[in-house]
């Protein structure tokens, strides 16, 4: 095929929004070395297929804009629903090994938080209350009773917002490798004059709208999701191409650039220690120990001091467990929900 060939095929995928990472390997056997006419059956059977085939996105309008959500009806509708929240950069496909097996027992669903995944991506000011009053309408407009949330990294801390600020919405509180500052933590960033002044400067530097989207266009590269994956995973065939494209796709929406830099000057939320002390509900915390970007231990020390009465699990993985050890994580949250939502419920 010759060069005008294949550009006029990347065009005409780009225009059916795909890309090559997700065409089967014998359409690419055509793009590479097929004739013209192998071409044009190859465009007529994509066009046909993604006519009679289109995926089913589901959208929730919230607040003016295009919410994505998935929805998998479970066997036993009368349990509480589980609600998964994915972390940064993240989407409701980060979800789908879960979905898959735990859909056989439970009412679930999933989100793309305002500004990530599907969802729209305005250029407003991000905050984790926004996020956490985006998951409190939706399940009380749309999933229409109280919910076991579970949340992974910034989505876990936008869960655990809900469950404490937002009581009424939540049955139960997941949290995988959970974001979110502690008192004493940001006490011991602010006793350095010299450190807080190097920090101020780095996020005036970092955060310069010029700066900004020279880091989102290198950080959305392929090659740089798959490096830092395989940084955050520990099994690294964990970290396959389709996850990959489902963290870069997002980032090729109008509006990403923007929303990338918005989140780091997003206003700081509460405390951890302060939102536990106001949490009512069970609470399970998953850790992958093998996360390089927070102490587990000492985190799940931090959370057991405030929430003596949490139930917590260590496994081998790095920071999206849910991801990289489904199976562990699923068997995990179904025993939890079993022992102790159902029978708080019970007791309740």
């Amino acid at each position: 095929m010759s060069c005008v060939g294949r550009e006029t095929c990347r065009n005409a995928l780009r225009l059916l929004n795909l890309d090559f990472v997700t065409v089967p390997r014998w359409y690419g056997a055509f793009i590479i070395s097929g004739s013209l006419s192998d071409y044009q059956r190859f465009l007529r059977k994509l066009t046909m297929q993604t006519a009679i085939a289109p995926p089913q996105l589901t959208y929730w309008q919230w607040q003016g804009h295009d919410i994505h959500y998935v929805h998998a009806e479970g066997s036993s509708p009368s349990g509480p629903p589980l609600l998964l929240v994915h972390g940064f950069g993240a989407s409701t496909d980060h979800w789908r090994k879960n979905i898959a097996d735990l859909k056989q027992d439970f009412d679930v669903w999933a989100i793309d938080l305002l500004g990530f995944g599907r969802s729209a991506k305005p250029d407003i000011a991000y905050s984790a209350d926004l996020w956490r009053d985006q998951l409190h309408d939706f399940i009380t407009q749309v999933i229409g009773r109280p919910a076991i949330l579970a949340g992974n990294s910034l989505g876990g801390y936008a869960s655990l917002c809900v469950a404490a600020q937002r009581a009424q919405s939540a049955t139960g509180l997941i949290l995988l490798n959970s974001a979110g500052p502690f008192s004493d933590a940001r006490k011991d960033q602010s006793t350095s004059n010299a450190k807080r002044g190097w920090r101020s400067l780095v996020q005036k530097v970092v955060l310069h709208p010029f700066t900004s989207f020279f880091i989102f266009q290198y950080t959305r590269r392929r090659s740089v999701i798959r490096q830092t994956l395989k940084k955050v995973y520990l099994d690294h065939t964990a970290v396959t191409d389709q996850l990959v494209e489902d963290i870069h796709r997002p980032s090729r929406d109008p509006g990403a650039a923007k929303v990338f830099a918005a989140v780091f000057q997003a206003k700081k939320g509460e405390s951890v220690d302060v939102l536990l002390e106001q949490l009512t509900c069970p609470l399970l915390l998953v850790w992958g120990e093998g996360d390089p970007w927070m102490n587990t231990r000492e985190r799940g020390e931090r959370f057991r001091r405030h929430y003596p009465s949490l139930s917590e699990h260590y496994l081998q993985a790095g920071h999206c467990p849910h991801d990289e050890v489904p199976q562990q994580v699923n068997a995990i949250v179904r025993q939890w929900i079993a022992e102790r939502v159902v029978e708080h419920g019970a007791d309740g």
